[in-house]
């Protein structure tokens, strides 16, 4: 049952919706996954929703799957791109790995209007500026 299996805790694995380029007509985002542990990750799984309130009605956006395979140490990978529109709902990530045979996984959320430009910092292996849950 439940009990019986292992309470594995993700340390140093993050996910950050990045700000590649922008132009006066448009902002190219994308989300990363970012491994800072020494060693690498397999099998990574990422499913991504959204979902909230836009103009008064309840949305949800599709649930999409993405398999990233192996994550070096110190490496990052997209996942995929990430339109400015969602921005205003809560967009949540279900991160799944194996590190050793042993399974991990963590659901990073971010919150509706947390991608903004007050919360940019430089973001780590990337090296661009981004909003960052780890």
């Amino acid at each position: 049952m439940k009990k019986d299996l292992p309470v594995n805790i993700v340390e140093d694995i993050a996910i950050a919706v990045v700000l590649e380029r922008e132009s006066p007509e448009v902002k190219v985002w994308n989300v990363y996954l970012i491994n800072l542990k020494n060693e690498k990750i397999e099998t990574v799984l990422i499913s991504s929703k959204g979902y909230g309130i836009k103009d008064g009605k309840q949305v949800k956006t599709s649930i999409l799957r993405h398999s990233l395979g192996e994550v070096g140490s110190m490496q990052y990978a997209l996942v995929e791109a990430i339109d400015e529109q969602v921005f205003g709902l809560t967009n949540e990530y279900l991160l799944s790995y194996y590190i050793n045979g042993q399974i991990y996984d963590k659901k990073f959320i971010f919150l509706p209007e947390s991608i903004v430009e007050s919360n940019l910092i430089r973001i780590p292996v990337v090296n661009k500026a981004g909003v960052m849950i780890k």
